[in-house]
């Protein structure tokens, strides 16, 4: 199959809304996939180029649902985006005017990057419209900490019905702490205080490899930006930003997806391009639970050792363990000698996943307390933020509907292990993060239907 066609078959799939995949579990997967670059890079740096009116090109761009959200996004505040090859757009935002409402409603509704707009459309329109946001149902996402530090930049906020309006003459550098080391008002603040009159200082800001990659980019365009010690990031305002070529960082979260798919299936997977660097702290917990590993200059090849064990897991910001990791890892467990842990800390609805997996014969026990040792957000507010997962469990068949982009990925390796047929309802979810994955799993040699 070619490219041309894949990219295609993927897209019509992403736009499905009762689309749907069988599978007939118990074959290990073998071979090799490909990933491009992280999701949640490659979407934040497209609204980086709305930051200049020069000309902008990405490379290692995945084709993936939240891609063509934000180059609908674009386009509706009169930018071009143009894809000039596979894996490669061309963004030009010449002229930028406000957008219509209820067509960024529309767009909006998918992805929770129509936020991250406001701080550009300042700079080039001296206002902005926030919609209400969407994305995956995993727990509060709220736009407290971006209206906050939006404020602090100088922004005047108007609530509306249905969002936010913002107005800004200019904006002024601040200092700014937030109250969690937020991704995403991480992002709000580079994307804010770049073009600012003066100096911005953020304080517990997130300092994610997309963080860094997005930095990289800024820095490219003329952004004068550094990352000091504790959390500290230090964004010092110019005049203008220019056009820039960036190849985005390949995407850790979908490597270490398929290296939970090659260990729980007894496997083997290589992922070129995956880099060990972004992924350390997932290595060590994959070889801690009994998976093994080979570091190759292209890319990791992954697969289970010997026995597969209980170990104990703690979700956190990075450089911590991944909240991402944590679902296609619960899977892993599943199949592990022992009673193992996993306390999450990110995001407070992160288990609701877990009743269609003990429907599919998992031994998973969730808990109010907190089954760790890090400080926890959620200890005093009742949310099921604990797991206890018994194994080893044979997993069966089951008709099962994907609710979320992570969750969906898990339910593919849990019915890729299982016993029997799956039916996995709604999977254009996973399309938002994942490129071409159906076309993945047929190379790996799943014994699957679409």
């Amino acid at each position: 199959m070619t490219k041309a066609i894949t990219e295609k078959k993927t897209q019509k799939s992403a736009s499905l809304k009762n689309d749907s995949i069988t599978i007939r579990g118990g074959k290990p997967l073998r071979g090799e996939i490909t990933v491009r670059g992280a999701k949640n890079a490659v979407s934040k740096e497209m609204v980086a180029a709305l930051l200049t009116n020069e000309q902008c090109v990405l490379r290692n761009v995945p084709n993936v649902e939240d891609v063509t959200v934000v180059s609908d996004m674009i386009r509706a505040v009169g930018g071009k985006v143009n894809r000039l090859a596979d894996g490669e757009l061309e963004i030009i935002n010449e002229t930028i005017h406000p957008v219509n409402k209820e067509e960024l409603k529309s767009i909006a509704g998918k992805s929770r990057i129509p936020v991250l707009f406001a701080g550009p459309l300042l700079h080039r329109s001296q206002e902005a419209f926030i919609p209400e946001l969407g994305g995956c149902k995993i727990g509060k996402r709220p736009v407290d900490f971006h209206l906050k530090a939006l404020r602090q930049l100088g922004a005047e906020i108007e609530e509306l019905e249905k969002g936010f309006h913002l107005t800004a003459q200019r904006l002024h550098g601040a200092k700014i702490r937030l109250s969690y080391p937020s991704v995403g008002a991480t992002e709000q603040v580079l994307l804010s205080a770049c073009l600012a009159d003066g100096v911005t200082e953020l304080l517990n800001a997130a300092i994610e490899p997309e963080i860094m990659d997005l930095i990289a980019v800024l820095q490219k365009m003329g952004a004068i930006i550094s990352v000091d010690a504790d959390r500290v990031i230090t964004i010092t305002g110019v005049k203008e930003l220019h056009g820039f070529k960036h190849s985005v960082l390949p995407d850790r979260l979908e490597a270490a997806s398929w290296a939970c798919a090659a260990a729980a299936t007894n496997g083997k997977i290589f992922v070129a391009g995956a880099r060990q660097g972004d992924l350390m702290t997932f290595l060590n917990k994959f070889r801690q639970v009994g998976g093994e590993f080979e570091i190759r200059d292209d890319g990791i090849e992954f697969w289970r050792g010997k026995d597969l064990r209980a170990i104990a897991i703690e979700t956190d910001v990075y450089p911590g363990f991944s909240t991402d990791y944590q679902q296609p890892f619960m899977i892993l467990l599943t199949q592990a000698e022992g009673a193992s842990v996993i306390h999450e800390t990110v995001y407070e609805k992160r288990f609701g996943f877990v009743e269609d997996l003990n429907r599919m014969g998992a031994n998973i026990q969730i808990y109010r307390e907190c089954l760790g040792g890090k400080t926890c957000r959620f200890g005093q507010e009742n949310h099921r933020h604990s797991a206890v997962i018994a194994g080893p469990t044979q997993l069966h068949g089951a008709e099962i509907e994907v609710p979320d982009l992570r969750a969906g990925f898990s339910y593919v390796v849990a019915a890729l292990v299982a016993k029997g047929k799956s039916t996995l309802k709604h999977i254009y979810h996973i399309y938002r993060g994942y490129e071409n994955f159906t076309n993945k799993l047929f190379a790996l040699e799943a014994d699957i239907e679409e």
